[in-house]
């Protein structure tokens, strides 16, 4: 029986080779060619409130004027297109990575907006859309107050069971000032 001699170092070189290949498949872009056109979509950036969510757009060097936005009460899709320069130059172009043609993105809301009250502004390659969320899908805080308590009352002790105190109510400042208060120390 013959022994074979183990050389963890070639068998790194042959994993790393394997993983370039691979990732050479998975991706569009190979290293000599240029990126494909329909590939690209912007970068965005939602941020929510109490009262509506906020959409920003990253649109480097598209006019408004080729933007389709269209706002549904669940989502927002963003299309366009950058269109290619017309004037012609003597000197040969060799290589350009500029994006030219069609784009479309769709950004899925998390709660439904009014869509008939949509803010736009397209300032410096930035689009920021204010989508406000229907008022049935805004966070409230609702204060419940216990049936037969008064605020001035100290804590009672139940009829029924005399070891379980009743819940009392103190005005509201006072309970919010004692939680951060204990968060703080």
């Amino acid at each position: 029986m013959a022994l074979i001699r183990w050389q963890p170092w070639q068998e790194l070189e042959t994993l790393s080779r394997q993983l370039d290949h691979l990732f050479d498949d998975l991706t569009p872009v190979s290293r000599n060619a240029s990126p494909a056109p329909h590939t690209w979509s912007p970068a965005i950036e939602l941020k929510s409130t109490d009262t509506e969510f906020v959409l920003r757009a990253e649109l480097p060097g598209i006019d408004a004027r080729d933007l389709d936005i269209q706002v549904t009460r669940n989502a927002v899709a963003i299309a366009g297109e950058y269109r290619s320069e017309t004037k012609q130059d003597d000197g040969k172009l060799f290589r350009s990575e500029f994006r030219y043609g069609n784009f479309r993105r769709v950004v899925p809301l998390p709660v439904a907006v009014r869509n008939d009250q949509v803010k736009a502004e397209f300032d410096a390659g930035i689009l920021t859309l204010t989508l406000p969320k229907f008022v049935s899908d805004r966070p409230q805080v609702v204060k419940v107050n216990l049936p037969g308590v008064t605020t001035e009352s100290a804590p009672e002790v139940a009829q029924d069971n005399p070891a379980a105190p009743v819940a009392t109510a103190a005005p509201a400042a006072t309970q919010t000032d004692d939680v951060w208060a204990e968060q703080a120390a």
